[in-house]
């Protein structure tokens, strides 16, 4: 782990779901430690938990057990509002499918969230950030009228504009081709290491999740192996029940 003040602190972290066929337990015991400024990437197959762990530290889940304290906020112990509001203030998520909303140009785009949060600045804001991010010339195009490396642009943009003091990403190139995706990375790094912000990412890409500070694999809902990305590894292999 960078060494530094920690933002974010699971401890025994498990999240079970029903099905017909009875409880699916999903994550598994986690324990972990994330520092402030830190870029961290979470591997795993498919159905190794990983993007649920993302969804618990960003308080987009509920862990069924255990402590999740991010920024300071107890997320099992909150009320609704107040994580609604940890999440509009503290948090942006960048996902593969880009989620930006058809009938709403660039700028409106990046804009409603900042209106939402009251932001008087909301447009004037929108438009520092798709300058950012490259944007400056497409404010007001639509999605439909926009590349998918363009709408992720915006994507990010929408992310990155309150302010947030953790940006996590599931997949974020799963949609774009290698080069689109490559240039969306180098993007995302630069704005990372530009505003400290704390990096979680979760991908299938060994190369891109070796740009991280740390590694994390996982399987069966657990952690089972951290590396640095020139490979020493930090916790040994668990065993998979």
């Amino acid at each position: 782990m960078a060494s530094g003040e920690a933002i974010i602190n699971l401890e025994g972290v498990e999240l079970t779901l029903a099905s017909g066929a009875g409880p699916v337990h999903v994550l598994r015991g986690v324990d972990l430690t994330v520092a402030r400024g830190e870029a961290l990437g979470i591997v795993g197959p498919s159905g190794s938990g990983k993007s649920t762990l993302m969804a618990v530290m960003s308080g987009v889940e509920q862990a069924s057990a255990g402590r999740v304290l991010v920024d300071g906020l107890d997320l099992a112990g909150g009320d609704e509002d107040r994580l609604a509001l940890h999440r509009r203030e503290r948090i942006g998520i960048v996902f593969q499918s880009f989620h930006l909303i058809p009938t709403m140009t660039a700028l409106e785009n990046v804009a409603v969230p900042l209106e939402l949060a009251g932001r008087r600045d909301a447009f004037a804001r929108a438009e520092e950030e798709l300058a950012a991010v490259g944007l400056a010339h497409r404010l007001g195009h639509y999605p439909a009228q926009l590349s998918g490396g363009e709408q992720q642009r915006v994507a990010l943009a929408r992310a990155l504009a309150p302010d947030p003091v953790l940006l996590f990403a599931d997949e974020p190139t799963g949609n774009l081709d290698h080069a689109t995706g490559a240039t969306i990375i180098d993007l995302m790094f630069a704005l990372h290491r530009a505003r400290g912000t704390t990096l979680v990412l979760v991908t299938h890409d060994p190369a891109l999740a070796a740009r991280c500070g740390r590694i994390l694999h996982m399987r069966d809902g657990r952690i089972v192996r951290a590396e640095i990305p020139a490979g020493k590894v930090l916790l040994p292999e668990a065993t998979t029940p």
